[in-house]
């Protein structure tokens, strides 16, 4: 499936490119974004873990996206259902309070049974995204949150703290 849109919007590039790369703000205002995790985040890359659910199905894909803020992502599958998965965004200022958006998207399932439950589904999401990154910055103005910096860090063991039941052991009370 592929999928083009351009759209000429009121808003400046640098706030919509942060909202596009806000993947941790999603599910409130993506109705079919179930959750999303930055995994990392740096000046060249932004990586996230996205669960989308629609009506019963529930697909959950990485993608780890290059990234030239505030005029171009390219999106690309780190993981998840596809068989196909390649895009990117391009924002062109126009003016201080304008930008044009184009978005492109090549995806395709892995496999058959997937295509034709979730084809559909995926379909409709990709089709409106654009539409409603741009309702979220009408809603917010310029109330856009900027994206926090994350980087991957090491898995650092936890250890749980001594039980009181130890603590009292040696207590001489």
């Amino acid at each position: 499936m592929q999928v083009r849109r351009t759209l000429l919007v009121a808003h400046p590039a640098e706030r919509m490119y942060d909202l596009i790369e806000g993947a941790e703000h999603y599910p409130s205002f993506l109705p079919w974004c179930a959750s999303a995790t930055i995994l990392e985040r740096n000046d060249d890359v932004v990586a996230a873990r996205v669960a989308v659910e629609v009506r019963g199905v529930r697909l959950q894909f990485v993608t780890r996206n290059r990234k030239r803020r505030p005029e171009w992502m390219g999106l690309a599958l780190d993981e998840g259902p596809f068989a196909r998965f390649g895009g990117e965004w391009n924002l062109k200022p126009l003016g201080a309070d304008g930008c044009r958006i184009d978005f492109a998207l090549d995806y395709d399932f892995e496999r058959a049974l997937l295509r034709s439950v979730a084809s559909a589904v995926f379909d409709r999401i990709t089709n409106t995204l654009v539409d409603a990154f741009v309702a979220r910055a009408d809603a917010l103005g310029a109330a856009i949150p900027a994206v926090a910096p994350v980087t991957p860090s090491p898995l650092v063991p936890v250890m749980a703290p001594p039980s009181r039941l130890q603590s009292d052991q040696g207590d001489p009370r």
